[in-house]
């Protein structure tokens, strides 16, 4: 559900709630099954599932993605190049099935965090639908230290906060 507003909030918009300010899902690229096959660093093809991300090119392959949401496990998110034909390239982060069993998380070694519908995925997977939406995940607001923070008398005040 909250996926499916990402296409239509401003991106970069922010609203609050309270005190917290939560930014809203901003969409930075799609996931797509063009039935590409890509060869690895050893000559083996594999089917793979396209991923772009703010303009770079990634890859999943096909069968481990397929096993990974089918078992909860990690995947490799893999760069994809082309000279001829499609080559894998080094491992540029993980992918695994969110805890609330709802998305799927990409989080590349980058510093990146990303997430798409995990019913939007299969949905592609299946050729049912051509692409799925990716929207980055928000990073957690940083709350100072010390900041209207209320020591009680019976606490100590650390010397690296005070």
């Amino acid at each position: 559900m909250a996926f499916g507003m990402a296409e239509r909030i401003v991106p970069g918009s922010a609203h609050s709630r309270g005190s917290v300010k939560f930014s809203r899902l901003q969409k930075v690229g799609y996931a797509q099954r063009a039935g590409r096959r890509a060869v690895d660093h050893s000559g083996f093809e594999y089917e793979v599932l396209d991923l772009y991300i703010l303009g770079t090119r990634y890859a999943i392959r096909l069968e481990d993605l397929v096993r990974a949401i089918a078992e909860h496990g990690a995947v490799r998110v893999e760069g994809l190049a082309r000279d001829w034909k499609y080559y894998l390239g080094a491992t540029h982060g993980l992918a695994q099935v969110s805890v609330s069993g709802k998305g799927f998380n990409i989080e590349l070694f980058d510093g990146g965090m990303y997430t798409t519908p995990l019913a939007a995925l299969c949905r592609v997977i299946e050729n049912r639908e051509r692409y799925a939406p990716v929207v980055k995940i928000p990073e957690p607001p940083v709350l100072s230290a010390g900041k209207d923070r209320r020591i009680s008398p019976e606490q100590q005040q650390l010397a690296a906060f005070a």
